[in-house]
């Protein structure tokens, strides 16, 4: 079931409401040493199967949901999650995306992935020097094929140099490939040490605040940061739904919440004054911005008059 490109999945990401991030399991067997999550074999992984089915079709039934990615941890570490995920959704109309380092795959490929990845859209396979270590090339070109024989969209990711994306590109002709930056969360923190400071009105906007993540254990997260989905940033950008049908008013209140808006449309340029330093990255000044809202009232005041004079 072909997917949406890389560029169309962006674009869609851009439009509130059109995606969600679905983090199935903080599993995988992987262990990269820029792993954003800190993910291992042996972290937490699904146990409340009534809150995740009923999370599953509370997304399968929101209106102007197109998109889902599912991802982790390593989905493909959590078979019944994943295989449950991705029917569900498509039975409902829903694209779904999923992310992977391809570990799975060898000479031959289970029966239960070939009907995972015919059930998907779109596969963002990633590979690299970091995975490389554990993932060898031979397996990942086998991911690949199986991707591609199940007419899945692939997208192949990089954390690189262009090079090295390039050797991808020779190597997967039919793929797109797509290079991204390692993150400074989980493991990954030690190799992004020392990042330069960049100026408030640089940052821009965040179009990743149309996307919320919803964690197997209804955990709902504003982004898809994942510092912030495994506990760390303000509580402001975080929700628990202890049951399904607690989760479209959880999304809604995220989605309307006024800083959340401002930084949407204009980043935090519109709040430099309330940000004493710069930031290295987009999200630190978030940060900042959610905890000031949290302790101080006036503060509250400013975001939604500015909230008020954009609508």
């Amino acid at each position: 079931m072909s997917g949406p490109t890389h560029a169309e999945c962006e674009a869609l990401r851009r439009t509130p409401g059109a995606t969600a991030v679905l983090f199935l399991t903080d599993r995988c067997p992987v262990g990269c040493d820029h792993c954003s999550v800190g993910s291992l074999p042996r972290s937490p992984r699904i146990t409340d199967w009534n809150l995740f089915t009923g999370i599953v079709d509370e997304l399968g039934s929101r209106e102007g949901l197109q998109l889902v990615a599912l991802t982790g941890g390593e989905p493909f570490a959590e078979r019944r999650g994943l295989q449950l995920a991705t029917e569900a959704l498509t039975a409902n109309g829903k694209t779904t995306a999923v992310f992977t380092s391809g570990h799975w795959a060898g000479p031959r490929i289970p029966l239960w992935i070939r009907r995972v990845l015919q059930a998907t859209g779109t596969v963002y396979l990633s590979t690299d020097s970091f995975h490389a270590a554990s993932v060898k090339p031979p397996t990942v070109e086998a991911a690949a094929r199986a991707v591609l024989e199940s007419d899945c969209t692939l997208v192949v990711q990089v954390a690189g140099s262009r090079e090295e994306a390039d050797r991808w590109a020779d190597r997967i002709p039919e793929a797109e490939v797509h290079r991204v930056p390692i993150l400074p969360y989980g493991r990954g923190r030690l190799l992004r040490q020392g990042m330069a400071e960049r100026p408030v009105a640089d940052l821009g906007a965040c179009h990743l605040l149309n996307s919320p993540t919803i964690r197997y254990d209804g955990t709902v997260t504003a982004c898809c940061n994942e510092e912030v989905i495994i506990g760390g940033g303000p509580d402001r950008l975080r929700r628990q739904a202890t049951r399904p049908e607690e989760l479209g008013g959880i999304l809604d209140g995220l989605a309307a919440d006024p800083l959340h808006r401002i930084l949407r449309r204009t980043g935090p340029a519109a709040l430099a004054s309330l940000l004493t330093q710069d930031r290295a990255t987009l999200c630190g000044a978030c940060w900042t911005l959610q905890d000031a809202r949290s302790r101080q009232r006036h503060i509250s005041v400013l975001f939604d008059l500015l909230e008020s004079e954009a609508t």
